[in-house]
């Protein structure tokens, strides 16, 4: 039997309409017309982007440009540029005898205060997602150091550790943790390690209120579930909350990585009257190659260096951590 149907068999209604159809979505049927709606309303937007584009260009890619365009170029102390020297400035950077030391300091500088906010604020975190009286307050407290300037603080501290009228010294003498009072900010490693507490310090309130976000957003139902199966505290913040704190933890994890590792003026207030490079990182380096040695050329080859490692330090994180894989 053949398994075609005869089109004389059909009402010519049917036989029609079928030949109809045939034609339009046949091979001679002609491609649709390409829409325009798309670009049309690319450039309908234009004019609302634009301001910021334009800060864009003249804030962000415009002085990275030039700055890369200066890492490639033989510039005097006095401003002159004498040509292009290709990229002996990054050979000259790489091959100064105290970069291996700022590069240690620099990967120690970051890990520890990164590592050190991110534990003391799952804590604050925890502590500040419980009902106790005056939270409200104790929350506001919290963001003191967030919302004063980092150079103010940072001064605070600088005063207040120094040996001959600095409080901070004084009551450390008063409570007999100290015999005398220490220059902390007068000897490399003191200064490196103050410098460290005060990053973390500055650096708690918006790690604290992203976690506290997190935590608002977990189910309280899965949490219940967890109780009814006879879980602990211990084992359900473990094996419930902390999991679905990675994208909260991810993030302030990344921001800190950032913000730390182009910080500048706790290093600068801190270690700025040392002499030597025991205490310095690579943004102080790049600084002092700028103020001290007038280096312009230098300067930029290491910025330019600094981004490329920030670069790298994100994209191996995220390659690590995957801070978007679903929880299970």
């Amino acid at each position: 039997m053949s398994s075609s149907i005869d089109e004389t068999s059909l009402p010519a209604g049917a036989a029609t309409s079928g030949r109809s159809r045939r034609g339009a979505d046949g091979a001679g049927r002609r491609p649709p017309a390409r829409s325009t709606s798309g670009t049309t309303g690319l450039w309908q937007a234009v004019p609302w982007t634009l301001p910021a584009l334009i800060l864009i260009f003249g804030v962000v890619l415009f002085p990275a440009g030039y700055m890369i365009y200066n890492s490639t170029r033989k510039i005097s102390v006095a401003g002159v540029d004498h040509g292009s020297v290709g990229l002996q400035n990054y050979v000259t950077v790489l091959s100064r005898p105290e970069l291996p030391g700022i590069l240690i300091n620099t990967l120690v500088w970051v890990v520890v205060v990164v590592a050190l906010t991110v534990v003391i604020s799952l804590l604050l975190a925890q502590f500040l997602n419980k009902n106790f009286p005056g939270r409200q307050w104790v929350r506001m407290a919290i963001l003191i150091p967030w919302a004063a300037s980092v150079v103010m603080t940072t001064t605070v501290f600088v005063y207040g550790l120094d040996p001959y009228y600095g409080i901070i010294n004084k009551f450390l003498v008063d409570i007999h943790v100290l015999s005398a009072p220490f220059g902390f900010t007068q000897q490399p490693l003191p200064a490196f390690l103050s410098s460290m507490c005060i990053a973390v310090f500055v650096s708690l309130p918006f790690t604290t209120y992203t976690i506290l976000a997190g935590l608002a957003g977990i189910p309280g139902d899965m949490l219940e579930a967890a109780k009814m199966d006879g879980a602990g505290a211990t084992r359900t913040y473990f094996g419930v909350v902390l999991p679905n704190l990675r994208n909260a933890i991810a993030l302030a994890s990344l921001i800190n990585i950032i913000n730390v590792f182009n910080s500048l003026p706790i290093l600068k207030l801190m270690t700025g009257s040392i002499p030597g490079y025991k205490a310095d990182t690579t943004t102080t380096y790049v600084f002092k190659l700028l103020q001290g040695e007038q280096r312009i050329d230098l300067s930029s080859a290491l910025s330019v260096i600094n981004f490329a490692i920030v670069l790298v330090i994100v994209a191996l994180y995220l390659w690590i951590v995957k801070p978007m894989k679903d929880v299970k």
